[in-house]
């Protein structure tokens, strides 16, 4: 299979913008040569499948790798790892392995089997993250690849990985682990085996990100979950996007593989599950031995750093390290800076903070006569909010690692529910950019703007310059100044937010119809204990309208036995009604049958029911008798 690319004479889709999964024409390789010579295709949410990778052994590689593992104690498992390490199919000129000894007592060695380009390094402070840092500040190469000091790579492990950090900068590639409880095989063995599979299995496979793969398409069907997927057992992640993310967070002694994966998702990653990537690891995880202590404690600590885990953060007011939106306002003056970010402040979404940009570093309030200070309102402002906890003050939109921004001109006040409006359109369609068109006017157009921070932080890696083989590159961030509108460049602004739509998708909504209204016309917040009682009458009228639904419904119970009462009178009334209806014309036949009977007698004709031959009709019967028949048949006799 080969990658369907723009070639240099091809021109993009007629629609002005690329397909998804295009490549980007004339722009440079990120990350290092891609195979064939051609720019990497667009990667659109966390639809990985776009790229073709090459066969195993299929391409020219020359990117660098640094396999980081961190150890303590454990020296026969760390033989075992070395070994499998060292029978690697990927160069190992190309390839270098950092040993972190955290404390080991006895400190850690290395072996015989290992290889060539394998170094020890220690680290002193106890922690997880401490060592991986330790390892990382040493490293020289463009891929960090994580790896457990309990787990046997296969011999094609780190090819697997490395065939698609060719493609793209921005990639996190995960391996297939299994879980062994084999007796531990000797270095050589693992090192001159082709098959790993007979010296280990059976084995389990890792339960959890099986069922994450199988529940999300491959990760590319919910692709903001996808960062879960950076387990620190077996996970490769391209350098500039560390560079980006940061280290690992010390502060944490459980989690920090999750929480790492969330920063590198905001900094643009994709992350891939390889399967063609395997590994063993010897004994049972931690995970898989506490589950529910673990669950405890990471969750108490990841939910104040990783706002995509909603269901940690129930409570309806309190504050996290990481908020889930962050407001930009450029302050301006001091009733419409004040009355944008009170209404921030008291929306219906909590998990907020604003930052308000502003020249505070070089600004000194005039204390002398305050009043006629041009800088009074930037005065009033700083002073108004300096010990609000959840306002900042920085002189340009300073990074953070909020997943969602939304950039705000002062004087537009959004409603009690707009901004959670909001959020709703960029979350259920994966938008990485909302605009509001807020008012036009013959100065131009007021905007506000919602941007998702991976969608940003991804197309800016697609812009940057490569960096060259074995260099680390350059760090890329959020583009700055984008949040006050002091964009650094139409062209690379425009440049920008063409690739956001690409990668994520962009959409533009009416301000009004989303409820932002001039300052002017805004109606003031209500307040917690206007909103408390607003929602204990709210309650109170619920509960009241409920009994009376309760006592209709009875009402409605007893009208239905009623109407099936009556319906049931009905059908006997009927019957009666039949009844008499049969008796009435059994009368009126015995009646007319009597008459005609007395009528016979009297007159010698034989009844009905007597044969008219009878000794009464031999005779001639009395003169008259037919008369009298016509008379009770009521028809005239005849000559009368």
């Amino acid at each position: 299979m080969s990658s369907q690319i723009l070639r240099p004479d091809e021109t993009a889709p007629e629609q002005g913008g690329l397909a998804p999964g295009d490549s980007v024409p004339g722009s440079p390789v990120p990350g290092g040569p891609v195979p064939g010579g051609s720019a990497p295709r667009l990667v659109r949410g966390n639809d990985y499948t776009v790229l073709d990778p090459p066969e195993l052994g299929a391409f020219p590689p020359s990117l660098r790798v640094s396999v980081v593992v961190p150890a303590y104690n454990g020296q026969d498992k760390l033989d075992l790892v070395l070994a499998g390490l060292a029978a690697q199919t990927y160069p190992e000129a190309l390839t270098e392995v950092l040993v972190v000894d955290n404390g080991s007592s006895p400190p850690l060695r290395l072996p015989e089997i290992r290889p060539a380009g394998t170094r020890l390094i220690v680290c002193e402070v106890p922690g997880r993250a401490n060592a991986r840092n330790a390892g990382l500040a040493a490293a020289t190469g463009d891929v960090v690849h994580w790896l457990d000091s309990d787990v046997v790579a296969d011999r094609h492990e780190v090819e697997a990985h490395m065939r698609w950090h060719h493609l793209a900068p921005y990639l996190v590639v995960t391996s297939y682990l299994r879980f062994t409880t084999a007796p531990l095989p000797a270095p050589e063995v693992v090192r001159s085996t082709a098959d790993l599979g007979g010296l280990f299995e059976p084995a389990e496979p890792h339960e959890w990100l099986v069922d994450l793969v199988r529940r999300t398409d491959g990760l590319t069907a919910n692709p903001g979950r996808a960062f879960s997927l950076h387990v620190g057992g077996a996970t490769s992640v391209g350098r500039r996007l560390i560079e980006t993310a940061g280290p690992m967070d010390e502060e944490l002694f459980l989690g920090q593989d999750t929480e790492m994966g969330y920063r590198l998702a905001q900094a643009g990653a994709v992350f891939i599950p390889e399967p063609l990537a395997r590994g063993f690891h010897l004994g049972p995880s931690m995970r898989m031995r506490d589950k529910q202590p673990i669950d405890r404690v990471s969750h108490a600590l990841i939910g104040d750093r990783i706002p995509q885990y909603r269901w940690l953060r129930a409570h309806p007011a309190r504050q996290w390290k990481v908020p889930y939106l962050e407001v930009v306002v450029e302050a301006a003056g001091y009733e419409d800076t004040r009355a944008t970010v009170d209404a921030v402040l008291a929306g219906t979404v909590p998990d907020v903070s604003v930052l308000l940009t502003g020249p505070w570093e070089t600004f000194e309030p005039e204390r002398r006569a305050p009043l006629t200070d041009p800088r009074l309102d930037l005065a009033l402002i700083r002073g108004h909010y300096a010990h609000e906890g959840r306002v900042r003050f920085a002189p340009t939109a300073a990074e953070r690692v909020a997943p969602f921004r939304l950039c705000l001109p002062a004087g537009w006040v959004p409603e009690e529910d707009t901004l959670a409006k909001l959020l709703d359109l960029a979350v259920d369609d994966g938008h990485g950019l909302v605009g509001v068109l807020l008012a036009e006017s013959p100065d131009g157009l007021a905007t506000a703007r919602l941007e998702r921070r991976a969608a940003f932080a991804r197309a800016a890696l697609v812009l940057a310059p490569p960096a060259s083989a074995g260099a680390t590159g350059a760090a890329v961030s959020w583009p700055a100044g984008a949040a006050s509108g002091e964009r650094a460049g139409d062209a690379i602004g425009d440049a920008i937010d063409d690739v956001v739509d690409e990668v994520y998708g962009a959409l533009w909504v009416d301000g009004e119809k989303l409820g932002f209204v001039p300052a002017a016309q805004a109606v003031a917040a209500k307040g917690r204990r206007m909103a408390y009682r607003a929602r204990l009458e709210t309650e109170a009228e619920v509960v009241k309208l409920t009994k009376e639904v309760e006592r209709l419904r009875g009402q409605v119970g007893k009208w239905r036995d009623e109407a099936g009462r009556w319906r049931k009178s009905a059908v006997d009334l009927r019957r009666e009604v039949g009844g008499l209806r049969r008796e009435v014309a059994r009368l009126k036949a015995g009646r007319l049958r009597t008459m005609i009977k007395r009528i016979s007698v009297r007159r010698g004709v034989p009844a009905p029911s007597e044969p008219l031959n009878g000794p009464a009709a031999s005779a001639g019967g009395a003169p008259g008798a037919a008369a009298d028949v016509e008379r009770a048949n009521g028809t005239p006799p005849t000559g009368e």
